[in-house]
């Protein structure tokens, strides 16, 4: 194996038709795309062909995220996050903080190219965690125990243990971060997610309530007996047994304290919509309190498809506003 990239960064590489070429296009989080052109033979730079340049950014006020490490549930583990902060963050005051979860064994997901640009940014949930910083929180994402593109003994962790979600890693760079940074409120620590992340973002509320304390929850496969067959029994395995009532969201409804709001759209042809009202049975048989929100005309990507979306996403960041910040939103019905 011979090594093409060396720079600390997420490397992308394009080879000539003849192969004695390559250019590898190349950044980081925080630090924009370079392009480089390199000979195959012995790798040496033969031209910057491109490099990018966020003076007048950085000048309107974009500041990138911080890339934070802290240890994991065996005191070993790196586990790895990003920390997005408002655009007019005060190091004064104290913010809340909200997560961005989705913990699917099948990949990693925290954002590894120049945000908010690049083909591993996270795109479009990348704008949306600034969207909700500016609005007076901090806001991350982790990749804990349990996710793909580490040993396999991280990825195990996984295995029939789907309600594990990584929260023992997640909580602990949580304390991490708080126990560095004076600002970060770990004693109001929301959480949001869809689809896999929505059965994460419930779990934090059912499992972990002494950490969580608001969960906005779309799309979630709450419970894996219920759920598309293949994508399940890869992690939770045959036949059926206690560990799918262990993570079940449904099961452990009555563990719930908190506030959440469960979000779906009544046409989702990826995770069936009954999985979100066997929860809402289950939340009512345990004479819990929560908020719900169908959507008509909407499938599996409740706040990012055809309909209106600014109305899912308003709905998540008044919720939010009003359950971590303490604060009253506008009253919208009285709105022109």
């Amino acid at each position: 194996m011979t090594p093409l990239t060396t720079a600390s960064a997420y490397h992308d590489v394009a080879f000539s038709s003849d192969m004695n070429y390559y250019v590898d296009t190349y950044s980081r989080i925080d630090m924009p795309n370079i392009a480089e052109l390199h000979r195959t033979a012995d790798g040496a730079l033969l031209a910057e062909v491109e490099r990018g340049d966020i003076t007048k950014l950085v000048a309107a006020g974009f500041k990138a995220p911080e890339v934070f490490v802290a240890k994991g549930r065996d005191a070993k583990t790196d586990i790895w996050g990003i920390i997005v902060r408002p655009q007019n963050f005060d190091p004064a005051k104290k913010y809340p903080v909200i997560e961005n979860i989705y913990a699917g064994p099948h990949d990693s997901f925290v954002p590894k190219t120049f945000w908010p640009f690049g083909p591993h940014s996270g795109g479009d949930k990348v704008l949306g965690m600034q969207s909700l910083a500016d609005m007076g929180f901090i806001v991350v994402q982790i990749d804990g125990m349990g996710t793909l593109n580490r040993s396999k003994a991280f990825h195990d962790v996984a295995w029939k243990n789907l309600g594990d979600a990584g929260f023992p890693d997640r909580i602990l760079w949580h304390q991490a971060a708080a126990a560095k940074y004076p600002y970060y409120d770990i004693s109001r620590v929301g959480i949001y997610g869809g689809s896999a992340g929505g059965q994460n973002a419930l779990s934090a509320l059912e499992f972990h309530p002494e950490f969580y304390k608001v969960a906005v929850a779309y799309a979630g496969c709450y419970d894996n007996r219920m759920d598309k067959i293949g994508w399940n029994e890869q992690w939770m395995g045959w036949p059926v047994d206690g560990s799918y009532a262990k993570s079940s969201g449904v099961d452990n409804a009555k563990n719930l304290k908190g506030h959440i709001l469960l979000v779906v759209g009544e046409l989702d042809m990826n995770v069936d919509p009954a999985s979100t009202m066997q929860v809402v049975n289950a939340l009512i048989k345990a004479r819990k309190d929560f908020d719900l929100l169908v959507v008509p005309n909407e499938g599996h990507g409740v706040f990012r498809s055809t309909g209106d979306v600014s109305y899912g996403l308003r709905r998540e960041y008044d919720f939010f506003v009003r359950h971590l910040r303490q604060e009253p939103t506008p009253d919208w019905n009285a709105q022109p």
